[in-house]
């Protein structure tokens, strides 16, 4: 279960998280037409290691590089491959930082260049449900009151929530209990875990223009949309305070 965290153990994860936000503005500034991919990488990794940090993805369970690049239909763990933008693509990028031995996490959705209609509305939306379970992640409430306000925002405009890749906690590893689903429809036993000073979390919504459902590449890491619609991604990692959610990425 996620640590309750001290005033030093949080001093020390919001150090990797200010990394971790610097490193996706300089990402985002390096998004547009024709940009490489593997550049977008390359980019981040020389970046994190100018500040005495690590990436926290490369490695991770063999996983080949600092970035996850997921564009248009892809929702997460893309590789980046040897392709460049195109205009009217829209790319989350997803990424980690380990520092004094504490981990970051957070993504953010990117147009590259001008987009439809429809994917401004998608990027829009799953910010928002980002900020909206954020919001309710105070001292007193539950997992339960972060997902539902989450699925039922999305849901309400006519977009789809992945159910099968969820929010953590996060601290000393990246993946740490309780889970933090976008939706409380089905039911998970991590729903029922009371917020409390001190936890950090990781709240991911991933938002599908058509079906929830998924399927994964023959790569083993890309996860994509099975009806091939767009999807989009927002994360940010937080604090549980006495006052409100404070947000550290």
């Amino acid at each position: 279960m996620v640590d309750i965290n001290n005033h030093m153990e949080v001093n020390a994860i919001s150090e990797s998280c200010q990394i971790l936000s610097d490193t996706l503005d300089l990402v985002e500034k390096s998004i547009f037409p024709g940009q490489s991919v593997l550049e977008l990488d390359k980019i981040a990794e020389n970046y994190i290691s100018s500040c005495n940090a690590k990436p926290a993805f490369k490695g991770y369970d063999g996983f080949p590089a600092t970035l996850t690049v997921s564009i248009d239909d892809e929702i997460v763990h893309g590789i980046p491959k040897d392709v460049v933008l195109v205009e009217g693509q829209i790319v989350s990028i997803d990424c980690g930082v380990i520092k004094n031995d504490f981990y970051s996490d957070s993504a953010r959705t990117i147009a590259v260049g001008k987009i439809s209609e429809e994917k401004q509305r998608l990027l829009d939306v799953t910010k928002k449900a980002l900020e909206i379970g954020i919001k309710n992640a105070v001292i007193g409430n539950k997992i339960f009151d972060i997902s539902n306000s989450i699925q039922e925002y999305v849901e309400s405009e006519g977009f789809s929530i992945v159910r099968e890749l969820v929010g953590h906690g996060i601290g000393r590893q990246l993946h740490i209990k309780p889970q933090v689903p976008n939706f409380s429809n089905p039911v998970t036993a991590d729903l029922n875990v009371e917020l409390k000073e001190g936890m950090c979390l990781a709240i991911e919504p991933m938002v599908n223009v058509g079906t929830r459902h998924i399927k994964t590449d023959s790569d083993g890491w890309t996860i994509r949309t099975e009806d091939g619609s767009a999807s989009a991604h927002f994360e940010h990692s937080i604090l549980i305070t006495k006052f409100q959610p404070r947000i550290l990425t």
